[in-house]
């Protein structure tokens, strides 16, 4: 697997990772501050493009 390959992978992960906890954790504990709760859904809005940006590109490669 070529290292840019392996990077976008990596990324892939790291994003997935902080999707979860930003679901599951960040929007929860920020109950009390709306401006915080509207922060964290937009990024987590970002991140979820930032993903299927990635897949879209991994599966632009074959291997």
């Amino acid at each position: 697997m070529d290292n840019h390959l392996y990077n976008l992978f990596s990324q892939l992960v790291q994003d997935k990772r902080s999707v979860y906890r930003i679901r599951k954790f960040y929007i929860q504990d920020a109950k009390r501050c709306k401006k915080c709760q509207g922060l964290w859904k937009r990024i987590l809005n970002e991140k979820e493009k930032q993903i299927e940006d990635i897949l879209k590109l991994i599966k632009e490669h074959k291997f």
